[in-house]
């Protein structure tokens, strides 16, 4: 099976060839991002994680405190349902999930997207592991992985991918989290992580393996 990765990295390619001028644009609209070192705030390994009560796709109100009641946490942030990218990590997460899950840890997703019927209709609803709904960022921005959206992409998903984030995220047309992946332990401390503005990358499901294996082995 291809690596969260090799699938990634083939569709950037599709998209080269697909809409060249696009992606040279998106390329440098991520090197600027990059320069004004977006992501730079998150959160750090060794740091406490900010605590929050989000609703999940049923809209009951879930929180990091119970959740590390049962285990460490694996927390990803991401943009949405629409997003290709996000949908490729996530699938990846959910084939990884039972090797997650045995070594006592727990998954949980969260993005600005509203916990409504639009959900059960697509890969979402197809996951086994834990949505949340941070529809405001306020909890991505605790996290210091929430990034306004440069016009020209928020243009590019209103015009030619007829999204209305707006109505997707109740309110909130121009916040996004910057794709990012936390583990939690019991203690509430980030014991690893990744982040990059790049939305076009993400953590690889082996890595966070690994990082909870060493995580089990020194506890």
């Amino acid at each position: 099976m291809k690596s969260l990765k090799e699938q990634t990295n083939a569709k950037i390619e599709a998209g080269r060839k697909a809409n060249p001028g696009f992606m040279k644009n998106v390329d440098e609209i991520i090197a600027q991002a990059k320069e004004f070192k977006q992501g730079d705030a998150a959160i750090k390994v060794t740091e406490k994680a900010p605590s929050f009560i989000l609703p999940n796709q049923q809209d009951i109100l879930v929180s990091l405190a119970e959740l590390l009641k049962n285990g460490p946490v694996v927390l990803t942030f991401y943009r949405g349902s629409w997003c290709p990218y996000c949908n490729l990590q996530l699938r990846a997460l959910q084939g990884k999930l039972t090797e997650i899950q045995a070594l006592g840890a727990q998954l949980v997703a969260i993005s600005p997207q509203v916990p409504d019927d639009s959900l059960t209709t697509n890969e979402i609803s197809e996951i086994d592991f834990i949505v949340l709904s941070d529809q405001d960022a306020k909890v991505a921005a605790q996290f210091g992985v929430a990034w306004e959206v440069p016009e020209y992409l928020l243009e590019h998903m209103r015009v030619d991918r007829e999204l209305d984030l707006e109505a997707i995220n109740n309110g909130n047309g121009s916040i996004l989290p910057i794709p990012a992946t936390f583990i939690i332990d019991t203690n509430g401390e980030v014991t690893w992580r990744y982040i990059d503005v790049d939305y076009r990358t993400r953590s690889e499901p082996d890595d966070i393996i690994k990082a909870l294996q060493s995580l089990l082995n020194n506890t």
